[in-house]
């Protein structure tokens, strides 16, 4: 019985979002599906006392705790555990996410190859694909190993069956939309199917120390689809990132309980399959022999990692009509925007009345603030017509006043620019001490930088 003066309402519950409502309504506001609300019953009764139960571990003092089994073991791919911060970790569930045909079941293939050569059983579960096909790519990539198993099924039941028969150390489920679970009601690819099965296959891997790979699908703008408790769920959620016209791939953690969630894995796919590339650099800065109007070269930090990176603008005129348009592309189109107006507010250069275009090279995305200043040198150089002097990098934030300022990681930046080859940096004041071989040129503001470069 309620308490006194306390009206009892019957609760209605989304069976695709978990949506809770106090009445019926026929289209859930969370999720917009139709006819899905249903009567659940009355809501709980106001919380009583709970007495003490058992435990299923007494506690110990933090020192004490075994660390065993939160070691990392290295997956033979450099650039997947440099991402993972060390490798699998045994126990652990990761979610893969990124657009369909972007790479992703080819490198998790040979993810789950290397596993089985060196740590034992791993078992490979495709809802996608049959069994033939999986087994066609695997022969491309030379990923046939004994102890790699495969298996195409669409039921929780079926997998855990198969998880009971091989008793693997890594299951690959590719993917988490494509299996149902029938305990639950929902439509297949439903939130509540798809929490269902991944809340099943993370006790089973906790249980049994199993590492777990969950590969989840993308929505138009590139999120993971499904709720937003399967990122909760699960360890570790890695985003398979990469343009169709590219080769270029680039593998990021978005969130990790066993290492930095910032680490970038830089791939490179063709015939062979996804192949790791060490040292990307040379992807993303293209290899002249004479210097070119409206070409710039920064150095990005993606975690640990510095990249150098090439910025070109295009600045033309508009024809004689019309108002001048502003295309970025692989940038951000906020910042561009701003740079652009402190170039011309600041730096003299006129663009009112001129076209703007600003992209990155190599399809890499540059998102951070110390790329301001090759951003305006190259839009700079772009409307004078003046190449920017060969080997110069440039560094630095640009504010509305036109100051530069200092940015993180500023000697690992001109460390990795001076091993590239690069012997002239323009850079903030008080940089820090030179890489042997390389001149800075320290300047206070966006104006001081025209006088000396151009």
């Amino acid at each position: 019985m309620p308490p006194a003066g306390v009206k009892s309402r019957p609760a209605h519950r989304c069976t695709e979002c978990g949506y809770a409502s106090a009445k019926w309504v026929g289209r859930c506001p969370e999720c917009q599906a139709w006819g899905s609300l249903q009567e659940v019953g009355a809501p709980a009764s106001p919380l009583r006392a709970v007495a003490a139960g058992p435990v299923t571990a007494p506690a110990v003092p933090i020192a004490q705790v075994e660390l065993g089994g939160a070691r990392a073991v290295p997956t033979g791919i450099e650039e997947f555990d440099r991402v993972l911060g060390g490798g699998l970790v045994p126990g652990a569930v990761l979610l893969v996410a990124g657009e369909p045909g972007v790479g992703k079941s080819t490198l998790l293939l040979e993810v789950a190859h290397r596993v089985a050569a060196a740590n034992g059983p791993a078992l490979v579960v495709s809802g996608e694909e049959s069994a033939a096909q999986v087994r066609l790519r695997a022969e491309r990539i030379g990923a046939l190993h004994e102890r790699l198993y495969l298996a195409a099924e669409t039921e929780l039941s079926a997998v855990l069956a198969h998880v009971e028969q091989v008793a693997p150390t890594l299951l690959v489920l590719d993917s988490v939309q494509t299996v149902r679970s029938p305990a639950v009601d929902g439509t297949d690819g439903g939130a509540t199917q798809v929490r269902a099965v991944a809340s099943a296959l993370t006790g089973i891997a906790k249980s049994r120390g199993m590492t777990t790979i969950l590969v989840g699908h993308v929505t138009k703008d590139g999120a993971i689809a499904g709720p937003r408790a399967l990122e909760h769920l699960v360890d570790v959620v890695v985003s398979f990132d990469g343009e169709r016209h590219s080769t270029l791939r680039l593998v990021r953690a978005t969130k990790n309980r066993f290492g930095p969630a910032d680490e970038i894995g830089c791939f490179e796919i063709g015939d062979r399959g996804v192949i790791g590339v060490p040292d990307p650099s040379h992807l993303f800065v293209s290899r002249r022999t004479a210097p070119v109007a409206g070409s710039s070269v920064t150095v990005t930090m993606e975690g640990s990692r510095p990249l150098l990176a090439e910025v070109q603008a295009l600045v033309a005129g508009t024809g004689g009509g019309g108002s001048p348009r502003r295309a970025v592309s692989g940038l951000d189109s906020q910042r561009v925007a701003m740079v652009n107006a402190v170039v011309e507010r600041r730096g003299g250069v006129k663009l009112a009345d001129a076209d703007v275009f600003a992209a990155s090279v190599g399809g890499v995305k540059i998102t951070e603030p110390a790329a301001d200043l090759a951003l305006a040198l190259a839009i700079a150089s772009a409307a004078k017509d003046v190449p920017l002097p060969q080997g110069l990098v440039a560094l630095g934030e640009v504010g509305l006043s036109g100051e530069i300022r200092r940015v993180g990681g500023t000697g690992r930046r001109l460390a990795e620019a001076a091993r590239q080859g690069y012997r002239v940096a323009l850079v903030p004041e008080d940089p820090g001490n030179a890489p042997r071989g390389m001149r800075l040129i320290e300047v206070p503001d966006l104006g001081a930088a025209f006088t000396r470069i151009f």
